[in-house]
């Protein structure tokens, strides 16, 4: 008896996002928290978008060895343990180098449970299936950061009230993080399918031939039919994105004087980590439901521009210095719900591009060019705002769409891809 994939897709990429949105964002609040400048949390969490960048080095063994659904249960008991680790290293005296070190490992775990995680979801799941889902996975994803960057930053806010300390606070946040995905990980050791196509790869029974089919995953994605254009529109689509992402919360944290909206921790958790991110869970869930309805070529512009022409408000927002939560918001909420729509375009053509039989490596392979389109702009990202200010650097932002418009313009849909096949 097959399994409804409601039982098991919501919390897959639920604990999907919960690393992914610790080491991206919860790490640069908790370093803006302790004092660390724009320049140094930009540059520093941007490094930690590494092991995403490199994992397609090691993807194909996912391929070659055991099982996805292994490939997943062990990895998630190990970013529970990682999860748990960073607790221990808020209160010594190198608590930022030790963090750090920690939220690499992580990285590393989160990265690889990425590829067995989709690489599951796409044998567990028929294409129309796929398409159709592929807006509650995004769902899911963004609760995973709601929840992180809205809940937790909030908890985190009120705990630094309560004690005085944000070292306090954000220890007993992450004690909390260990446990949640401590659950998580044990209700996939059960919950998951057994799809018939997840089977154990040759590895262990072709050693010899090991390397010839580790390249040979790699060979074989950049001989896919117009891949300078693909990998062009992986490395740009988000280009406006990576360096906004990384200034989105020092900009509503830092004071007035400085440039930003002066919110709380706690505000902070309200407007951008729950409103903000409720409208951008919302947005992937009806951008899902209109690629299902109507195929990825027909609604690639209209998501493309839903994507991007929202970023304007950030430029608003540091303009006008509004000193309403609720109006802080609301905007919030207009450019989360775009960017919302826009990401499920991005999702629907990487599983486009992995079509074949070595779909896991081969999209594994494609998220590891977004990270690169992420990493390197947002390491400058940072320093660039530094010396701008934030209305020059949120300008920039908006003419940093060009590039991916431009990609957008090129790239090749097959007519009725990601559609839902009529009943």
């Amino acid at each position: 008896m097959s399994r409804s994939p409601w039982a098991w897709v919501p919390s897959l990429y639920f604990a999907q996002g919960l690393p992914y949105v610790v080491v991206m964002t919860l790490s640069g609040v908790l370093y803006k928290n302790l004092g660390l400048s724009n320049t140094d949390l930009a540059l520093y969490t941007s490094w930690l978008y590494l092991p995403w960048v490199i994992k397609p080095l090691w993807s194909p063994l996912a391929e070659l060895f055991g099982t996805k659904r292994q490939w997943v249960a062990v990895l998630q008991f190990f970013v529970g343990a990682a999860l748990a680790s960073v607790a221990l290293t808020l209160p010594t005296e190198h608590m930022v180098q030790m963090s750090l070190a920690v939220f690499w490992l992580m990285a590393f775990a989160s990265a690889s449970h990425d590829i067995a995680a989709d690489g599951f979801y796409m044998l567990a799941l028929p294409q129309h299936q796929q398409a159709a889902f592929v807006g509650v996975r995004s769902t899911f994803y963004r609760l995973a950061n709601i929840g992180g960057q809205g809940g937790l930053v909030y908890l985190a806010g009120e705990l630094t009230e309560r004690t005085g300390s944000v070292v306090q606070a954000w220890t007993g946040v992450f004690w909390v993080l260990g446990a949640l995905f401590g659950v998580l990980a044990l209700w996939h050791s059960v919950a998951l399918p057994r799809p018939v196509a997840d089977q154990p790869g040759p590895g262990r029974h072709a050693a010899g031939g090991l390397a010839r089919e580790f390249f040979a995953v790699f060979a074989s994605f950049f001989r896919k039919p117009g891949i300078a254009v693909t990998l062009g529109f992986l490395l740009l689509y988000r280009f406006p994105e990576a360096q906004l992402l990384k200034l989105a919360s020092p900009f509503l944290l830092d004071p007035v004087a400085q440039g930003g909206l002066g919110l709380t921790t706690k505000e902070l958790g309200i407007a951008y980590g729950t409103v903000g991110l409720t409208a951008l869970t919302v947005g992937g869930l009806v951008g899902g439901w209109v690629i299902s309805r109507v195929g990825l070529k027909h609604a690639l512009w209209p998501l493309v521009l839903a994507m991007h022409v929202p970023n304007v408000a950030f430029l608003l927002l540091a303009l006008t210095h509004p000193t309403s939560l609720a109006v802080i918001s609301a905007a919030l909420a207009v450019e989360q719900f775009g960017y919302g729509l826009g990401f499920t375009a991005y999702l629907m053509y990487m599983i486009h591009v992995a079509e074949g039989p070595q779909k896991t490596a081969h999209y594994a392979i494609c998220t590891g060019f977004m990270a690169l389109g992420m990493m390197i702009p947002g390491m400058w990202s940072g320093w660039l705002q530094d010396h701008l200010g934030y209305v020059p650097f949120f300008i920039w932002v908006l003419v940093a769409t060009v590039p991916s418009f431009a990609m957008a313009a090129l790239i090749q849909v097959p007519d009725g891809f990601g559609k839902k096949a009529d009943e």
